[in-house]
């Protein structure tokens, strides 16, 4: 994160940033006022309607995570379960949205699997450990926008600064670990029998897209569980991104420098916008940010 200036304990490997999150075991920190702090879980059962709108159930928890990666090495090939697989495994499914802040020379994606590959193929190709020879990699550059739903096997390469936006789920299946071994020196648990289950064999070749950075609005995600668009202001302009009353947005600034109701939006932190406020951004210089919206209606 030493490309935001986030101070890290500067002794240990830190390889993700969960900024907003509601689960049982990790909840975020959100501050209403100055000094003034509450979880996201207490957040919504003490402001629902102020926070997700008048239909929101308090006891409902906040539907997206958004977590920075900062993948210095290779991560494992996985899957995360579709939603009707998820149920019969106990599992949660996952559709998640990459978005390259930052990227190496040489960095790449792990995108589906190359045209023609069989089921068979694959586990056969597990077993002598030649799983990479099947997959398809793309390379990453700084603005592209990579959608992995659930059940498209993936892995980010190292040499990526992503901001990953998703449904709110932890279920990952590992079903390939490039033969390295964990900290302990021992490998790391594989989920073979879920991954199976789980992967879309039909998924050949997917790709992301090259968002636009000269000013306007850009749609770079869309699916049934949120929408995620690309907001590229001029310096000094001024932009209502949502009025009062309509819906709770989150707002991922990823350049410049953006003022919101005279609060500055600093890089590599996660902002919500409750359904009860409106929304107007300054950019005081050239500046990029990310909104995402429509996870707050009703299942």
């Amino acid at each position: 994160m030493e490309l935001f200036g986030q101070d890290l304990m500067s002794n240990e490997k830190i390889g993700e940033s969960w900024n907003i999150v509601d689960r049982d075991e990790e909840q975020s920190r959100c501050e209403i006022s100055k000094g003034k702090f509450l979880s996201i879980r207490e957040l919504i059962e003490q402001r629902t309607q102020e926070l997700m709108g008048p239909k929101w159930k308090k006891n409902k928890r906040f539907p997206i995570l958004v977590k920075w990666l900062d993948c210095q090495e290779r991560l494992s090939l996985q899957v995360h379960p579709p939603e009707e697989m998820a149920a019969k495994l106990k599992g949660e499914p996952k559709t998640e949205n990459w978005y390259v802040v930052n990227s190496t020379k040489d960095a790449g994606l792990f995108l589906g699997f190359k045209k023609g590959v069989t089921k068979s193929q694959f586990q056969k190709a597990l077993t002598e450990s030649k799983a990479e020879s099947l997959c398809h990699r793309v390379s990453s550059k700084q603005n592209d926008s990579v959608f992995v739903e659930s059940g498209r096997i993936h892995a980010i390469d190292g040499g990526n600064l992503i901001l990953e936006i998703q449904q709110n789920s932890d279920t990952t299946y590992r079903v390939y670990d490039w033969g390295r071994k964990g900290l302990d020196g021992t490998p790391r648990k594989l989920h073979i029998e879920e991954s199976m289950k789980s992967i879309d064999f039909n998924d050949f070749e997917p790709k992301g897209i090259q968002t636009k950075t000269q000013p306007g609005i850009e749609t770079i995600a869309e699916c049934k569980h949120f929408r995620i668009r690309k907001f590229n202001f001029k310096k000094n302009s001024s932009n209502l991104v949502k009025n009062s009353q309509s819906d709770c947005i989150i707002l991922s600034p990823i350049k410049g420098i953006i003022r919101s109701n005279d609060e500055i939006l600093k890089l590599g932190y996660s902002y919500i916008s409750p359904y009860s406020s409106e929304c107007t951004i300054l950019a005081e210089e050239d500046s990029s940010l990310l909104i995402t919206d429509r996870f707050a209606e009703l299942d």
